[in-house]
């Protein structure tokens, strides 16, 4: 039961760093993604993000370092793509990819919704990278999020999903016009949207039961 407790708290710690990491590296005009595959020695950015990390919860800090042993293992792990590739990331069920200047919990509003696109486990990187791409340019919408290689026990099949957000389900034209940019990028086969309201009420396609609003 320890080492259970153990596990699950060092997940708690992993998830609230990464948010930290993505967060300060931004605030300093960095994306992890870039510094990972542009090669860029970020070492001294991870030590200072994680001593102000350890500072603000030593016991967090302590289960992750009690999972990875030390910081150059995180490190390393971060080198080879935990965190920015979905096929190397198996610490987190997500990747989350906001828009510049969008506000985190804008994709939990009520009248927030996505597009959904499904990706074989061997094609879900590269889609990813079209969309976070897309999403950092201002081209898409309010924020992207894709499902990792990390087993999700709430996962229906082995595809892996991306989820390309906006900001209002009730404005199709700009609805629309993210999808016409994501079919410029590559997507063209028929997808849907799903709103918030009803992922919010537990609701999934079955089969004769179709949940997305729009299908395009």
């Amino acid at each position: 039961m320890a080492d259970a407790d153990s596990e699950a708290l060092a997940d708690v710690a992993y998830g609230i760093f990464d948010h930290l990491l993505n967060r300060e590296l931004q605030a300093q005009g960095k994306f992890l993604y870039l510094l990972v595959e542009s090669g860029i020695d970020f070492m001294d950015n991870l030590s200072a993000i994680f001593g102000k990390f350890a500072g603000e919860y030593p016991q967090l800090a302590e289960a992750m370092l009690a999972r990875f042993s030390s910081l150059d293992t995180i490190y390393a792990m971060l080198r080879a793509g935990e965190g920015v590739l979905p096929s190397k990331t198996t610490q987190m069920y997500w990747i989350v990819q906001d828009a510049p200047g969008s506000a985190p919990e804008a994709i939990e509003e009520e009248n927030a919704g996505k597009w959904l696109i499904f990706q074989e486990p061997n094609e879900v990187d590269t889609a990813w990278k079209k969309v976070r791409d897309a999403t950092v340019a201002l081209e898409l919408g309010i924020s992207a999020k894709v499902s990792t290689a990390k087993p999700n026990p709430d996962s229906r099949d082995s595809r892996k999903v991306i989820y390309v957000y906006t900001k209002d389900w009730v404005d199709e034209p700009d609805v629309m016009r993210v999808r016409q940019r994501l079919r410029e990028i590559g997507f063209i086969d028929r997808i849907g949207y799903k709103r918030n309201i009803e992922t919010f009420a537990g609701e999934y396609a079955k089969k004769g039961k179709r949940v997305t609003y729009y299908s395009a």
